[in-house]
C-alpha cells in the first residue's frame, strides 16, 4: 500500500481540496483507495465528498469502548474509493495521546489497499507531523502567497528535526546535540541541518548512519495551488532549492493547480470538482498529478521542470475557457435584451 499523507504549512491552501479529488482520480485508475479524514480538530473531508453527515468516525473509534476499525471505513459513491471520516465532533480529538495515535498508525497502516490517502491537519503539531512520516514521500501543498511557502518551509523543517529525533538514541552524542540547539535560543532556528549533519558525523558515527538512512529515504512532493500567473510558478522551484540547502533533503515538485471560481460552485454543490467538471483546467491539474504518483518510478529531478510547461499550458487553457463563457455571456445577454 502506498501512503499519502497530505499536509501544509497553513490552513486554507487546498490540502482537503486536493486530497479529496485526488483520491478519485486514482480510484478512477482502477486501483482501492481509502481516504482518512485525519485533520481530527477540524474534519470536513466528507463535505468536500457530497456526504452531508457522518455517524461515526475516528473520534469514536478512539474514545468508544468495543468501536472496531471496520465499523468507521464507509464506501462511499465513487468506485473502489473508501472513506474513514474524521469525527471533530468528539471533544478532545484534536490532541490525542501516544497511546491512541499509535493505535491509530497501525489500524492505518493495516488496511488493505492501493493507496491511502491522509488529509492531515494544518500546521505543525506533533501528530500533523507524525502523520506525515507515515510516508517518506508525502504531499505538502501550498500557495504562491509569501506567508504559505514560509509556512511550507517551516513545516518541512519541523518535519526534518521531528525525524531526527525519532531516529536517534536518546542516551546518544547526537541527541545531546539536538538537545544543545533547542535549549539555545535560535540555536535551531539558525542551524542549517546540513551542518548539523556534519557535526554528528564527526562526533557521533554510529547516528549518524543511521539519520544519513531516514534522511536520504524522505523525498517530500510539492504541490503549488491556487497559482493566478504562470510567472508564480518559481516560487516552488525556489522553496525546493531552500529546502535543499538549508534542510538537506530534496522535494519533488508534483506540480500546479490554478485558482478557479469553479471550485467554489463545485463545493457548493457538494460535488468533488474532477465529477463537477472533469474537463476544467482544475480537474486536469489534479489528473495530472494522480498520473504523476501512479508512475511514482518515474518521478525524479527530470520531471520538476515541466511544472513550469505545465503551468503556461494550463494559464493558456484557462484564458481560453475564461473568453468562451464571456462571448456566451454576452450572446446571452444581447438575445435577452433583444427579446
Amino acid at each position: 500500500m502506498v501512503i499519502l499523507p497530505i499536509g501544509s504549512g497553513k490552513g486554507g491552501v487546498g490540502k482537503s481540496f486536493l486530497a479529496t479529488n485526488l483520491s478519485i482520480a486514482l480510484a478512477e485508475t482502477g486501483r482501492t483507495v481509502v481516504l482518512a479524514d485525519l485533520d481530527l480538530g477540524a474534519s470536513n473531508a466528507h463535505t468536500m465528498l457530497g456526504i452531508r453527515t457522518v455517524s461515526r468516525g475516528i473520534g469514536t473509534f478512539l474514545s468508544v469502548p468495543r468501536t472496531s476499525f471496520e465499523q468507521i471505513v464507509f464506501p462511499t459513491e465513487y468506485d473502489r474509493l473508501s472513506f474513514i471520516p474524521g469525527d471533530a465532533e468528539v471533544p478532545g480529538m484534536a490532541n490525542i495521546k501516544a497511546a491512541q495515535k499509535k493505535r491509530l498508525v497501525r489500524c492505518l497502516a493495516s488496511l488493505a489497499a492501493d493507496f491511502l490517502v491522509l488529509d492531515l491537519g494544518p500546521g505543525t503539531g506533533a501528530n500533523a507531523l507524525d502523520f506525515f512520516l507515515m510516508s517518506a514521500q508525502g504531499v505538502v501543498v501550498t500557495t504562491p502567497a509569501l506567508t504559505a511557502i514560509l509556512n511550507a518551509y517551516l513545516f518541512l523543517k519541523n518535519v526534518v528535526f521531528r525525524l531526527m529525533y525519532a531516529t536517534v538514541e536518546k542516551e546518544s552524542r547526537a541527541y545531546a546535540i539536538l538537545e544543545e540547539l533547542r535549549r539555545d535560543p535560535g540555536g535551531l532556528q539558525r542551524g542549517f541541518v546540513p551542518r548539523i549533519f556534519e557535526r554528528i558525523g564527526r562526533e557521533d558515527p554510529g547516528s549518524h548512519a543511521r539519520l544519513a538512512a531516514a534522511l536520504g529515504r524522505l523525498r517530500p512532493r510539492l504541490v503549488l495551488n491556487m497559482l493566478e500567473d504562470p510567472a508564480d510558478e518559481h516560487k516552488a522551484d525556489k522553496l525546493r532549492r531552500s529546502v535543499k540547502e538549508y534542510l538537506g533533503i530534496d522535494p519533488v515538485h508534483l506540480g500546479v493547480i490554478y485558482r478557479d471560481a469553479l471550485q467554489g460552485v463545485a463545493l457548493g454543490s457538494r460535488i468533488p470538482i474532477i465529477r463537477y467538471k472533469p474537463a476544467s483546467v482544475l480537474s486536469r491539474a489534479v489528473y495530472r498529478i494522480a498520473d504523476k504518483i501512479v508512475a511514482a518510478g518515474e518521478l525524479d529531478d527530470a520531471g520538476f521542470p515541466a511544472a513550469g510547461t505545465e503551468a503556461e499550458a494550463d494559464f493558456q487553457a484557462m484564458r481560453r475557457e475564461n473568453a468562451f463563457l464571456e462571448t456566451h455571456h454576452l450572446r446571452a445577454a444581447r438575445e435577452s435584451a433583444g427579446a
